[in-house]
């Protein structure tokens, strides 16, 4: 019972009967009333004591909050909730402020403190100086081995094996004789060029298999979502790294149509995860994590393309949803540091920072317009087609491919080795390939008769033939199971069909001199340069596939160093864009992202539903009440893997929201009870919330996390015992107060309010879950996934209504030729195991292990993830471990698929 009075009441109540108390009673001796001194002394120490006592609650609460946030960092299948984390910082620089006050009154604040002070403010640009540094090494060591492997495959150096061509013929256009093809026969180097490409892809794809599978592919998309707030435990973990280094040198060496700038973001987006966490600044928050890991993926693109602002750009244009300005300055001086200490170590001996690294020295024409607006439109065209089929490629892979990941890399590596082999332009590793096709033809080595003319009708067939079988293979190859990314065979893919272009164009100006058109050429100077075309057909390629526009430019301007071709590129790549636009919004890692069922709310998307929340949310909620419930029924609610998170009402009749505890927070707070005492089963549990509450005037009230609301109540009886830090909450054998684990103030918005406007909320602020009340009364909750769940049934029954027949009959024939071509392969490999084990006299037997049994296919839409996907953690992506089990894992379980009466999941 609190006084009428109400609890301040209490508590002068309480005061005055300790003060009438703490005088000494003499017997026979008239009680003699204190002196002023002695009253003025007696306060002070009251409020000494207040002081300390909120000092010991607010450590006590500190404590509270770091152990359940170091237990929800091995939680799977959450998310990060950025107002919970934002209120954790807010209650440790707290605790830090008290801390120091309480030193600095005691006069014990001496220049030991001041030093740790001063290295706590400039942590945060030594870890990003560390950082930078260790991309660029990696970066440069990378590329020194790339080059390697991708030149062994053709011959070697008499004098010195573990240089490449270049370094072995230093100072020669043309090769040297120290350089050495591997025999004398074309067809013996040609069978040793497609058995190190079987050997590179071989390795590569079981060191992924073997040690860490989230190496393969770009990790582009899955790091957007992971910067959003998606984490996935191990995705950026140490073993991660170190594979990611080994198998990508391997994977671009074995001639895979896949390029190493994706992965770069990846291994230097780890580099920075890794190295963060020795610190435990950035290991306790997620939001300050969040900072060095957009940093890092500014470097990545830094030391990939030699391009520290265009990294920035790229960051902030396609891989942060959140991008203040602090961000971005770390993410430059990130950027800074890793083409720095790349530019030192020198890996190519030229200055250059990336192979393909070009200066031009000529102007252009304004007529020339005409064919920068055809290779955009190529750009568009080839970022829609690409995506679309290597979707289906997916998949194909998904449903069929799983457990043949090693083989499928292998003969991938020998089918690009057979058919690209023949090919002058396809034969070399694709950097090189840019760096020859980006290259005046005046004044530079001339490859394979690229500059000649007696040769420009075979070499223009050979371009539109690279072009055309380039794109094939980046089609079938990007997503196997290897470090993969699709910058750069986007780029060779636009660099050899723009070479063409400006062959033609060259040839047509040289056969019409005098033409009106070409009026602008000045005589006796060469008026049309084919590498400016191949530069930009790569900027528009790129522009296609990835759906990016100013950091594209911004890249492409710092790789020629030329300010005149910026107003070409420009035009280049919004062409681009515009074409780009007409088959869809997003890139191939937004494609991808939709693709794996990532819970991601892209901000490049404009929705108008045109209805309000109440549509998307989940009415039928399991809330807890304030009183009444058992402990046994609050662990058989526990039990249940279908809820993360329960809103807190007055009673299940009226449904008054109160507040909301997280799973974790009340697993924990069940748990630690558990431990201090032994309880009743019966035990009853509440959850109201103490009747001061409300009276506190924290800064940044709305962003309290459990029980800060709470720091100022001190004369509760349940916060008088955490104080101490001895309890979790007020128990007895029949009594649990878990008042103090509630969030009082949830994010919660009005059922009328339009959905397009809750999911703003999502994106801006990073809820993990939004109540839905009205005049108080709780009406449901949403989710992320509630918000795509809407929009994946209204994008289906729009399809549905524009033509729902001709739908079926596009999407019926596609599965048939699904397993029509499975059964082919299957035929094949058949066929190939039977002759390999006649020809072995029955020793080597591949039908056995061709022939396992299928698993069932699995939705190729949003929902699964591929084979040996890892389970997500909640605040930390950021444990680097990698899980043990072998087993498959979806991507959404059962709690995922929005079961009904199961609205209180928090997804």
């Amino acid at each position: 019972m609190i006084p009428r009075g109400g609890p301040g009441a209490m508590n002068s109540q309480s005061r005055s009967t300790s003060f009438s108390t703490s005088a000494p009673q003499i017997p026979n001796q008239r009680a003699r009333r204190p002196s002023v001194s002695s009253r003025f002394s007696y306060a002070v120490s009251i409020a000494e004591q207040g002081e300390a006592q909120a000092a010991q609650g607010v450590a006590a609460q500190h404590q509270i909050e770091e152990e359940i946030a170091k237990i929800k960092r091995y939680e799977d299948f959450t998310t990060i909730d950025w107002v919970q984390d934002a209120a954790r910082e807010q209650l440790r620089r707290k605790a830090r402020r008290k801390r120091n006050a309480g030193l600095w009154d005691a006069g014990r604040f001496d220049w030991r403190h001041r030093i740790r002070e001063s290295y706590d403010a400039a942590q945060g640009w030594i870890v990003v100086t560390i950082i930078g540094a260790a991309i660029g090494l990696n970066a440069a060591f990378l590329n020194i081995i790339t080059e390697w492997l991708s030149d062994i495959k053709l011959g070697h150096c008499k004098t010195a094996f573990y240089l490449n061509e270049n370094f072995c013929c230093w100072g020669e256009d043309n090769g040297c004789d120290d350089w050495q093809k591997w025999t004398g026969l074309s067809p013996i180097n040609y069978f040793i060029y497609i058995l190190f490409a079987i050997l590179f892809a071989c390795t590569s794809a079981t060191l992924v298999k073997s040690y860490a599978p989230y190496a393969a592919g770009s990790g582009i998309s899955e790091i957007k979502c992971i910067i959003a707030g998606f984490v996935m435990k191990g995705f950026l973990g140490f073993w991660t790294l170190i594979i990611k280094s080994l198998a990508l040198p391997l994977a671009i060496g074995s001639g895979l149509s896949v390029g190493k700038e994706g992965p770069s973001v990846h291994y230097a987006v780890c580099t920075g995860n890794v190295i963060s966490r020795l610190f435990a600044k950035y290991r306790r928050n997620a939001s300050k994590t969040r900072e060095i890991l957009s940093a890092c993926a500014a470097a990545g693109v830094a030391v990939a393309f030699g391009s520290p602002i265009g990294g920035v750009l790229f960051s902030l244009e396609e891989m942060s949803s959140y991008f203040p300005l602090k961000t971005m300055w770390r993410s430059y001086f990130c950027a800074l540091v890793a083409t720095a200490v790349l530019s030192a170590m020198n890996p190519f001996r030229t200055g250059q920072l990336v192979m393909f690294q070009v200066h031009y020295d000529r102007s252009w024409h304004f007529f020339e317009i005409l064919f920068f607006i055809l290779l955009g439109i190529f750009g568009g065209l080839y970022g829609a087609f690409v995506m679309k089929w290597n979707l289906r490629v997916q998949a194909f892979r998904k449903k069929y491919l799983t457990n043949y990941a090693i083989l499928e890399a292998t003969l991938l590596a020998a089918a690009t080795a057979i058919v690209c082999y023949p090919n002058s332009f396809l034969r070399i590793e694709m950097t090189e390939s840019m760096e020859i096709l980006f290259l005046e033809c005046e004044g530079a080595e001339d490859y394979q008769g690229l500059c000649n003319k007696d040769h420009r009708f075979r070499n223009v067939v050979s371009l539109l033939l690279a072009t055309v079988i380039r794109i094939f293979f980046v089609i079938i190859s990007y997503g196997c199971k290897v470090p993969a990314g699709i910058f750069v065979p986007s780029m060779a893919i636009g660099a050899s069909f723009g070479r063409s272009v400006g062959i033609i164009v060259q040839a047509l100006h040289e056969a019409n001199p005098t033409s009106p058109f070409f009026a602008a050429c000045l005589p006796d100077v060469p008026c049309i340069t084919p590498g400016t075309y191949a530069f930009l057909g790569a900027a528009a390629a790129l522009s296609g596939i990835m759906h990016i526009t100013v950091s594209v430019v911004v890249i492409m301007f710092e790789l020629t160093g030329a300010l005149t071709y910026i107003l070409p590129t420009m035009i280049v790549v919004g062409v681009t864009k515009t074409v780009s636009e007409l088959f869809g919004k997003g890139g191939i890692a937004d494609r991808m992202i939709w693709f794996s069922g990532f819970p991601f709310l892209d901000n490049k998307e404009e929705h108008n539903f045109g209805v309000p929340v109440s549509h998307a949310m989940i009415k039928d909620v399991t809330s807890i009440p304030t009183n009444g419930m058992t402990l046994q029924q609050i662990e058989a609610l526990l039990a249940e893997d279908n809820y993360q998170g329960f809103p807190i009402v007055e009673d299940e009749h009226s449904k008054i929201l109160v507040g909301y505890i997280g799973r974790t927070e009340l697993r924990y707070a069940v748990d630690r009870a558990k431990r201090e005492g032994t309880l009743n089963p019966q035990a009853k549990c509440t959850f109201a919330p103490p009747h001061n509450s409300a009276e506190v005037t924290t800064p940044g009230a709305g962003l309290i996390t459990p029980g800060l609301a709470r720091m100022d109540s001190f004369n509760t009886i349940g916060f008088a015992e955490a104080s101490g830090a001895s309890s979790s909450s007020s128990s007895s054998s029949n009594f649990i107060d878990f008042s103090r684990y509630v969030d009082t103030t949830p994010v919660s918005a009005h059922p009328r309010l339009p959905l397009e406007t809750v999911m703003e909320l999502f994106r801006k602020i990073g809820p993990r879950v939004i109540l839905i009340e009205y005049r108080g009364k709780l009406m449901g909750l949403v989710t992320v996934k509630d918000c795509l769940k809407y929009q994946f049934k209204v994008e289906a029954m729009e399809e549905v209504a524009n033509g729902p027949e001709s739908q079926q009959h596009q999407q019926q024939p596609g599965v048939n030729g699904d397993e029509r071509l499975w059964e082919l392969m299957q035929r094949v490999a058949g066929w190939v195991s039977d002759k390999v084990s006649i020809a072995s006299g029955g020793r080597i037997r591949l039908r056995d292990s061709l022939e396992l049994p299928r698993e069932p296919p699995s939705s190729a839409g949003a929902g699964n993830v591929n084979n040996r996907e890892r389970r997500l953690d909640d605040s930390q992506i950021l444990d680097g471990t990698e899980d043990e089990e072998e087993d498959g894992v979806e991507l959404l379980e059962n709690r995922e698929r929005y079961p009904q009466g199961h609205g209180s999941t928090v997804r």
